[in-house]
C-alpha cells in the first residue's frame, strides 16, 4: 500500500490527461472523474486509476483533489450541489484547481471549502499538451505558504516551472495577466502579419525576420508555425478558451479601475472569431480571420516565399 496522500482529479482533457498521468506515475493512488470522452479516463484506468462516480464520492476517499476544466462556471458546478465536492468535504481535504478561473469565483470557493475545513490552491498553466504529457508544464500558484509546501511535491510531478504567487486567488490573477499577454501578442502578429500581405511583405519574410531578432520568443515561433507553416496543431488552445480569459482579464481590469486598452481591443479580435462560429478553431488561426477581414487568403499568402 502507497504511503502517499490519494489524489483525486476531475478533467482528464487536453491538459489534465497528462497531468493525472504523471502523478500515477509517481507513484501517487489516483482517482480520477470522467467525462463525455471516455478515451482519457480509459487509458488512466489501465495504468492502475479508479474512478469514482462523482466528486462527492472522489471528496470522501482523496486527500488532495485536482480539477481542471474550462471556466469558473464548470469548477463551481464541480463544487456545489448534492454531488459536489463540498456535499463530500471532510476536513484536512485539500483542493488545486489548474483550471484558468474568474479569481473573485476562486476566493467565494476557497471560503466555502474552507467553512468545511478544506484548504484551497489556485495553481493554473501555462503551455500546451505536450509539455503536460511530459510533466513540464508552468504552474503559478496561490496558498498558503504551508499548504503550498504541502502540494509542491505533487504539482512537481507535473510542472517543471513552479512559481508560488501569493495567497489564495494570486495564480488565477497572474495568469491572467499571462494569457493577456500571450493573446494580445497572438492578435498583434496575426494584425502585422497580415499588414504585412497587403504591402507586399510576405508572412514567411516576417517570420524569418522578427523570429531571429530579438523581438522573435517561443510563442512567436509557435503561432507562425501555423499562420506561415499552416500546421494546424501548432498550438491546440481553443479561440473560445481564449476569449474567456481575455473576458476574465477585462473585468479584473475594470475591478481595479484599471485602464486596459489593448486588453480590450484584444477582446474584440477573439469576440469576432466567437460570433462568427468559428470558437473552435485554435488560437494561431485568428490570423485567417484577420487575413479575410482584409480580403486576403492566408493560405495563398502564407505559401510566397516560404520554403
Amino acid at each position: 500500500m502507497s504511503d502517499k496522500p490519494t489524489i483525486g482529479f476531475i478533467g482528464v482533457g487536453l491538459m489534465g490527461h497528462g497531468m493525472a498521468a504523471n502523478i500515477l506515475g509517481a507513484g501517487y493512488p489516483l482517482v480520477v472523474k470522467g467525462n463525455r470522452n471516455r478515451a482519457p479516463v480509459e487509458d488512466l484506468v489501465a495504468k492502475g486509476a479508479t474512478e469514482a462516480a462523482s466528486p462527492r464520492e472522489m471528496a470522501a476517499q482523496c486527500d488532495v483533489i485536482h480539477i481542471c476544466l474550462s471556466n469558473s462556471p464548470q469548477v463551481e458546478g464541480v463544487f456545489h450541489g448534492d454531488d459536489g465536492l463540498l456535499a463530500g468535504a471532510r476536513p484536512g481535504l485539500i483542493v488545486v484547481d489548474a483550471s484558468t478561473a474568474d479569481p473573485n469565483s476562486t476566493l467565494a470557493l476557497a471560503e466555502a471549502l474552507a467553512d468545511k475545513g478544506g484548504r484551497f490552491v489556485d495553481a493554473p498553466l501555462g503551455r500546451t499538451p505536450k509539455e503536460a504529457e511530459a510533466g513540464t508544464l508552468d504552474a503559478m500558484v496561490g496558498a498558503d505558504a504551508d499548504v503550498f509546501d504541502c502540494v509542491k511535491p505533487i504539482i512537481e510531478t507535473w510542472a517543471g516551472n513552479i512559481n508560488h504567487v501569493g495567497p489564495v486567488g494570486a495564480g488565477h490573477k497572474m495568469k491572467l495577466l499571462m494569457n493577456l499577454i500571450a493573446m494580445s501578442y497572438a492578435a498583434l502578429y496575426a494584425e502585422a502579419t497580415v499588414l504585412g500581405a497587403k504591402v507586399g511583405i510576405a508572412p514567411a519574410t516576417v517570420q524569418k525576420v522578427i523570429g531571429s531578432s530579438r523581438l522573435g520568443n517561443g510563442f512567436f515561433d509557435t503561432f507562425m508555425s501555423y499562420a506561415v507553416d499552416r500546421n494546424r496543431d501548432a498550438h491546440k488552445f481553443t479561440v473560445t478558451n481564449a476569449a474567456k480569459d481575455v473576458r476574465y482579464a477585462n473585468a479584473m481590469a475594470a475591478e481595479a479601475g484599471a485602464l486596459s486598452l489593448i486588453a480590450s481591443a484584444t477582446r474584440q479580435y477573439f469576440a469576432h472569431v466567437e460570433a462568427i462560429g468559428h470558437g473552435e478553431d485554435y488560437v494561431p488561426w485568428i490570423a485567417d480571420h484577420i487575413a479575410r477581414l482584409n480580403g486576403l487568403d492566408m493560405e495563398k499568402e502564407a505559401a510566397k516565399g516560404r520554403g
